[in-house]
């Protein structure tokens, strides 16, 4: 039996009113989209975005991605490049990021973007959100609705577990499709990853056609994800293991422990893009299952496998 949650609210006509009216309002909301659920404001708007960060526990150097529901919506607040028509053309609405130079009569508030020179945009896929974009006249400054470090919500009840009841309006869309953030790429300069995500390095220089250079050590955090400790389930993560300790939760990619208490694959085909949109899933189900530690096994870095690797090393971080 499902359990009901006062602040969770079914996607309709009427929901779709009242959350339009409600972000317009200057509240912040719990909003589905492909990646992982986000923590909607007026990105315009001081307040919203300090409601952001404070129910987050965020670090204010830490920049929200804002959320628009096409390019056109975005022409005010960056500076378009050729790198962007590219990727846009070829990738959007979907999980990518774009760091761009943001123009000055920009009406972002410059608390979404730490204040920097800089803003972090994305044109997200799901219907729910882009049917809640379409009607607004702001874009939504919109980070995962989980608090500062932890694992992103990939379902409303996440979102719950996360931040309760001070998020009064939380949208069921189901779960996110994909259920890992974006790919962040900068496009200041030189294209450069700053997070993997499910469209992979590759495909990006394919499009480009250009090779990226190495990720080198940025210390001005330009977007999310570039925290070194972050995305924990709250217990110890240790990683690239291949033995079991007989004690902790183990996580491995396909079917051979199967039935085995403590062992969870992440998918049983072995299938990376199915093991990426597992892994928060599983993780928040261990933790909630009282084990200690997760041992998860060598994820093969490639495909989905490059963000997994990422997702879980800073998850194994102990700062």
């Amino acid at each position: 039996m499902k359990k009901s949650y006062s602040n969770i609210y079914t996607f309709n006509k009427k929901t779709l009113g009242k959350t339009i009216n409600y972000l317009k309002n200057g509240n912040v909301a719990g909003l589905p989209t492909e990646t992982v659920y986000g923590l909607g404001g007026n990105a315009y708007r001081k307040s919203p975005i300090e409601k952001i960060f404070n129910l987050k526990g965020r670090p204010k150097s830490n920049p929200l991605i804002i959320h628009y529901y096409n390019l056109q919506d975005a022409i005010n607040d960056i500076e378009v490049n050729e790198y962007l028509l590219k990727l846009y053309k070829q990738f959007c609405p979907g999980p990518i990021t774009f760091i761009l130079k943001k123009k000055n009569q920009s009406k972002i508030n410059p608390l979404a973007s730490a204040k920097l020179k800089t803003v972090a945009i994305r044109f997200p896929k799901h219907k729910i959100i882009r049917s809640i974009l379409k009607k607004i006249d702001f874009p939504l400054a919109m980070p995962s609705a989980n608090k500062s470090e932890n694992l992103s919500p990939v379902c409303a009840e996440d979102v719950f577990d996360e931040l309760k009841e001070k998020v009064k309006l939380i949208i069921d869309g189901g779960k996110s499709k994909i259920g890992l953030e974006s790919t962040v790429v900068d496009l200041t300069d030189t294209p450069e990853i700053l997070r993997p995500g499910v469209i992979n390095i590759n495909l990006i220089e394919k499009v480009l056609k250009l090779e990226f250079k190495k990720n080198t050590k940025n210390k001005i955090i330009k977007s999310p994800g570039m925290m070194k400790k972050h995305y924990s389930p709250g217990i110890p993560v240790l990683i690239n293991q291949k033995k079991h300790d007989k004690k902790s939760a183990f996580i491995y990619l396909g079917s051979r422990y199967q039935n085995k208490k403590k062992f969870f694959s992440l998918s049983k085909k072995s299938n990376l893009k199915e093991a990426a949109s597992n892994l928060y899933t599983i993780m928040r189900k261990i933790k909630k299952k009282g084990y200690k530690k997760i041992q998860i096994s060598k994820i093969p870095y490639k495909g989905s496998g490059i963000a997994i690797n990422d997702r879980i090393k800073k998850a194994s971080q102990t700062l």
